[in-house]
């Protein structure tokens, strides 16, 4: 047999500006690097109960279950999912992207009955467009993204959990893209469950899920609690529900697991926990209004200097996200080949886009760690040079001025 031996891994030093993963925060790697501790050590418990303290300041909620699940943000959005919805539960969703047709894949496989709210990709859904849905279909649960990076758009979120609420409706909103960038004010929208990740706007890198459920979600999921046959006690009680239908994410057990009964459940995925605990720290010393500051100076920024070198943004100003621009690519310029002379030239990454956006746009981000002024103007000089290089007519210079004028300089 052949003996494969590789080297050590040496990755580029290369700047990620797409629609995430991002750089993450050196801070952020540095806590990764601790030692572990076993899932029961008092030092152990104690950080994951410093990490439901913090991130009940990035959700802007006061809920108490508040936690993460161990996996990327889609483990968040699947363990909400099959957790509220049993077989044949009605879902209304309202998809405007990529990611709300991902709600329907995952719902599909639970068994759910599924209904929607198809809205072109780049537009929002009105809150009339919502009631009316939720009138019309009569759902358990009404899904939607706050942020989708394939469309680069942000769905307004007020009023949406009073709504629900009225017609006892549960709803969960997928904050992935936004969580850490934007305001995901969970109760200020009233909403029972938000899912989000670490690998955008929270500087961190994928595979930790942040999670906050409201009472009334955490009521209904722990009427389907059944706790698996190996970690029974005595005093076990099951819920008087179907059980949640996956065990990895039932968010029942998972509950216990951060409670003061630390259910046997999983072994918590340690430098996960640590990280996600430090990015969170981070942005609550930078404090959130000035973090949301950052992320929407970032954006302006971006959309100038873009538009100053002659290229059209796509969607509308009104509803974009501030840690993700789309941008058309121009007639005659092969967007690929424009993004690999990105990557190669200057060790700088931008995304592309998938289905109807497929070739049509590229997706620019500036998020976490990489919503700084240095790399907002890197990325804009590099694009510029680029398209020149590709036969694109603009003049020079005027994108990273646009930007400098944007930050007031």
């Amino acid at each position: 047999m052949t003996q494969n031996i590789f080297g050590q891994i040496d990755p580029p030093s290369r700047m990620l500006m797409g629609p995430g993963p991002v750089n993450v925060h050196p801070r952020v790697l540095r806590a990764m690097a601790a030692d572990m501790l076993g899932q029961f050590d008092p030092e152990m418990t104690g950080y994951m109960n410093q990490t439901m303290a913090l991130y009940r300041q990035v959700f802007m909620t006061e809920n108490r279950w508040t936690l993460l699940i161990d996996g990327t943000a889609r483990a968040g959005i699947e363990a909400a999912l099959v957790s509220l919805l049993e077989p044949g539960a009605r879902l209304l969703i309202v998809r405007a992207g990529r990611f709300g047709l991902l709600l329907s894949e995952i719902a599909q496989r639970i068994g759910a009955e599924i209904f929607t709210i198809d809205i072109p990709w780049g537009e929002v859904a009105t809150l009339k467009q919502i009631e009316e849905g939720i009138i019309a279909h009569r759902p358990h649960v009404l899904a939607c993204i706050h942020g989708d990076t394939s469309t680069t758009m942000a769905q307004p979120l007020d009023g949406v959990g009073e709504l629900c609420r009225r017609h006892d409706v549960l709803s969960y909103v997928d904050a992935t893209a936004t969580l850490g960038g934007m305001p995901v004010a969970t109760d200020r929208w009233g909403v029972d469950i938000v899912t989000g990740g670490l690998q955008k706007c929270m500087g961190g890198p994928p595979g930790s899920s942040p999670i906050t459920i409201s009472d009334r979600a955490a009521d209904y999921i722990m009427s389907r609690r059944h706790v698996e046959a190996g970690i029974r006690s005595a005093t076990t009680t099951d819920g008087t529900r179907a059980r949640i239908a996956s065990n990895y994410f039932d968010l029942a057990m998972i509950m216990d697991y951060w409670s003061e009964k630390r259910l046997n459940h999983h072994t918590e995925a340690t430098s996960m926990l640590y990280a996600a605990r430090e990015a969170a720290r981070i942005m609550v010393e930078e404090g959130l209004e000035a973090r949301f500051a950052r992320h929407a100076a970032a954006s302006r920024a971006m959309g100038a200097g873009l538009r100053a070198m002659g290229l059209s943004l796509f969607g509308s100003d009104a509803h974009r996200m501030t840690n993700v621009t789309g941008v058309l690519i121009p007639d005659g310029v092969d967007g690929e080949r424009v993004r690999a002379r990105m990557r190669e030239d200057f060790e700088i990454e931008i995304g592309s886009a998938f289905g109807p956006l497929q070739g049509r746009i590229w997706r620019i981000g500036a998020m976490g760690y990489n919503a700084a002024k240095h790399k907002v103007l890197l990325t804009l000089g590099a694009l510029e040079a680029v398209l020149r290089q590709e036969g694109h007519a603009l003049v020079s210079g005027r994108a990273v001025d646009a930007a400098l004028a944007e930050y007031g300089e």
